[in-house]
C-alpha cells in the first residue's frame, strides 16, 4: 500500500498512526469481541470510551466547567439551524457576520426560526476579506452574533476574536477547530463537524455555555431541546458511536502532538510555506484573499489559464497528491492543510507546482 497525501477539504485527511489504531482495534474492541461499531453505546465500555473523549477534548481546549460538551449526530449545517431554535425565541433578532459560503447557509437556515440581521459581509469583495469590525452593525440586545471563524471554500479566516460585548458569540470552528488556542470563555457557543480536523463525517462537536440552554420558550420535538443532549452525556438518542470513538484517538494523537499550541506553530508554518510558494511563482499561481486574513486550514489558488487545471489535477494525482480540486463555486485548486496534514505534505505539493510551472509556464 501507498498512501497518497490528501489535500481534500472534508472529509479529510487523519493522522496514520490513528488510522493504524482503527485497523487493529476494528474487529475486536478493548477485549469486547466485537467492533466499537457493534457494541451497545449503553455499555459500560462504550460509555467510558465517550467520557474519555470528552475529558481530552476538555483538557485541549480548556473548556471552562460551566460549558457543555456535546457530541452530536450530523455536521454543522444541521447545527446552524438546531442552534437558532435552542437560543432564542422567534422575536428575538439574531446578527450574522458573512464572510463565505458557510455564513451564508447558516443565516439561511436560521431565517425561518427568528429574525435575523447581517451585521457585516464582505460579499461585495467575493468573500476575499473580513469585514472592519467598527463597520459591523449590530443589533442592541440581540439573540447572539454568529460568525465562521474559517471558510472552508474561500480560504478567509478570522485571526483572532471578534470583541461583540455581552452578546453571545456563536461560532462555527469546523475547518479550524484545535488548529489553534483559543479562549473558549469569550463564546456562547462552539460548534463544528468532526470530518475535516478531528475525524469522520457524521459527529459534530459543539461547546455551549450552560446558561444558554432551555430559555428559547419554544414547543420543541424533546429530539430537538439541545437540553436534553447536555442533561443525557450526548446519549439522548443513539450517537455517531463509530465516529466519536475515532474523535477520541484523533484527541489522544493531538495530546501527543503537543496540543493546540503546538500544532499552531505546525500549520502557521505549513501555510507559510504555500502562500509562499504561490506568491513568489511570478504570477503564475494566484491567490486573492487579504493576507491578513487568509487561512491557515484551506488555501485556494488558480492557474494561468483555466484549461491548465486538468493537467495540473491529473499530473498531482499520479505524484501522490489528491483532493487538490477547488470547489465548483470558484474553480481552481484548493489545498486543505489540515492538522493531520504533514509539513512533508506540502513540501512535496510545492514541489510539484514548481515543477508544472517550469514546464507549462
Amino acid at each position: 500500500m501507498s498512501r497518497a497525501f490528501n489535500f481534500s477539504a472534508g472529509p479529510a485527511a487523519l493522522p496514520e498512526p490513528v488510522l493504524r489504531q482503527v485497523q487493529e482495534e476494528l474487529l475486536e474492541w478493548k477485549g469486547e469481541r466485537a467492533s466499537v461499531m457493534e457494541v451497545s453505546h449503553r455499555g459500560q465500555a462504550f460509555i467510558d470510551c465517550a467520557a474519555e473523549a470528552e475529558r481530552d477534548l476538555r483538557e485541549l481546549m480548556g473548556v471552562p466547567a460551566d460549558y457543555a460538551v456535546l457530541f452530536m449526530q450530523g455536521g454543522a449545517t444541521t447545527l446552524s439551524a438546531l442552534l437558532p431554535m435552542n437560543l432564542a425565541s422567534p422575536e428575538r433578532t439574531a446578527d450574522y457576520v458573512l464572510t463565505g459560503h458557510w455564513g451564508e447557509k447558516a443565516l439561511e437556515n436560521a431565517k425561518p426560526l427568528l429574525r435575523t440581521n447581517v451585521a457585516a459581509s464582505s460579499r461585495e469583495s467575493s468573500y476575499r476579506s473580513i469585514p472592519a469590525r467598527d463597520q459591523w452593525r449590530l443589533t442592541p440586545g440581540a439573540a447572539y452574533v454568529h460568525y465562521t471563524s474559517n471558510e472552508t471554500i474561500h480560504g478567509v479566516e478570522f485571526p483572532g476574536v471578534p470583541d461583540v460585548g455581552d452578546v453571545p458569540l456563536v461560532a462555527d470552528f469546523s475547518s479550524n477547530l484545535l488548529s489553534r488556542p483559543v479562549d473558549v470563555s469569550r463564546f456562547g457557543v462552539i460548534y463544528g463537524g468532526a470530518q475535516k480536523n478531528l475525524g469522520p463525517s457524521g459527529l459534530v462537536i459543539v461547546i455551549v455555555r450552560k446558561d444558554l440552554l432551555g430559555k428559547h420558550g419554544r414547543d420543541l420535538p424533546p429530539i430537538f431541546e439541545m437540553q436534553n443532549q447536555a442533561r443525557n452525556d450526548s446519549m439522548f438518542n443513539t450517537p455517531a458511536t463509530f465516529s466519536w470513538y475515532v474523535v477520541g484517538l484523533v484527541l489522544k494523537w493531538l495530546k501527543a502532538q503537543g496540543g493546540a499550541a503546538a500544532m499552531a506553530v505546525q500549520n502557521r508554518n505549513k501555510a507559510e510555506l504555500l502562500y509562499g510558494a504561490i506568491d513568489g511563482s511570478g504570477g503564475y499561481y494566484r491567490n486573492d484573499v487579504d493576507p491578513s486574513c487568509r487561512s491557515w486550514m484551506n488555501v485556494p489558488f488558480v492557474l494561468p489559464d483555466a484549461a491548465l487545471d486538468k493537467p495540473f489535477l491529473k499530473e498531482a494525482e499520479a505524484t501522490g497528491l489528491l483532493g487538490l480540486k477547488g470547489h465548483r463555486a470558484l474553480g481552481g485548486m484548493r489545498a486543505s492543510i489540515y492538522n493531520a496534514m504533514p509539513v512533508a505534505g506540502v513540501q512535496a505539493l510545492t514541489t510539484f507546482m514548481a515543477d508544472f510551472a517550469k514546464r507549462n509556464g
